[in-house]
């Protein structure tokens, strides 16, 4: 969509890349900030280094609900230290603070019921199936291939709250994939790429699966989000190389989530083991 008014167009305006347009901020409060919604804020920033890193800052000045948006992250974080970049207004980059009243315990589940609330807000708005790779790589296919488009990293702000910061590459073209295993919706063939509707999708439906866990009290069999996840997941029936913290190395066939969120790994000698921690590697049969 093609903004009919607004500054200048030069090499430093926001309206330069007319492909890419700017979020609308005052339409994303009015869609999500209502009576009775889990959103209470929404801040809308040119660029920063790291949306989690700014709401945890805050987080014990924030009401639980608060949203953190970033047009562009030049220090974005995924897990095991690893940095996410894209170019400026190309995809969803943002932060939610929740406090959830939940056992301790089940906190393991808050980066797995937003993969689930992602690809489902995703396939809503944007037409595309996203499948999820344990524990938080949102997936899409690309040419046949599977494609990582999108990450999550939730971590503990202050006494009772947790930061989760979602990344998602929308509009990246193939010659600005940070890497030949990246993808994006564009190239997924997605049928809407406009950032505004795609997040307010996803901001619905992590509104809708927080509230049924939490109602729950976090038991991800009662909210259903057990069953959604292990549907969902792409990892599950596959070969998989799991590499531990301590350069240990697991590998066998992924064959369940557990009651903790964890990964349970069928071993080729026999038994199984749960992983709570690591990098998954999804094994083709030659492997």
């Amino acid at each position: 969509m093609t903004p009919s008014h607004g500054p200048g167009t030069g090499p430093a305006s926001r309206w330069s890349d007319l492909e890419r347009p700017p979020l609308n901020a005052p339409a994303l409060r009015r869609a999500l900030l209502r009576p009775g919604s889990l959103w209470t804020s929404v801040d809308l920033v040119p660029g920063t280094g790291s949306t989690n890193t700014d709401l945890a800052a805050r987080a014990a000045s924030l009401a639980e609900g608060a949203v953190l948006v970033a047009e562009e992250q030049t220090a974005g974080r995924g897990r095991l230290g690893r940095t996410w970049t894209a170019p400026a207004r190309s995809g969803l980059f943002f932060s939610v603070l929740l406090k959830p009243d939940v056992p301790a315990r089940r906190l393991a589940w808050l980066p797995l019921l937003t993969g689930v609330a992602v690809a489902t807000g995703l396939a809503r708005a944007a037409g595309v199936d996203t499948a999820l790779k344990w524990p938080n790589d949102l997936l899409v296919t690309v040419g046949g291939e599977e494609r990582k488009a999108g990450g999550i990293l939730a971590e503990r702000a202050g006494d009772d709250g947790v930061v989760v910061g979602v990344g998602v590459n929308v509009t990246l073209r193939a010659d600005e994939l940070p890497v030949p295993a990246a993808g994006s919706l564009a190239l997924a063939d997605a049928v809407c790429t406009d950032r505004d509707p795609l997040l307010r999708a996803v901001l619905r439906s992590l509104e809708e699966w927080y509230g049924r866990w939490t109602a729950a009290s976090g038991d991800p069999d009662a909210s259903g989000l057990q069953a959604a996840y292990a549907a969902g997941c792409a990892t599950l029936g596959r070969a998989v190389r799991a590499e531990l913290p301590g350069d240990r190395t697991l590998t066998g066939r992924a064959a369940a989530i557990d009651g903790e969120g964890r990964l349970v790994v069928a071993l080729p000698e026999g038994g199984r083991e749960a992983v709570g921690a690591g990098d998954i590697v999804h094994l083709r049969p030659a492997d």
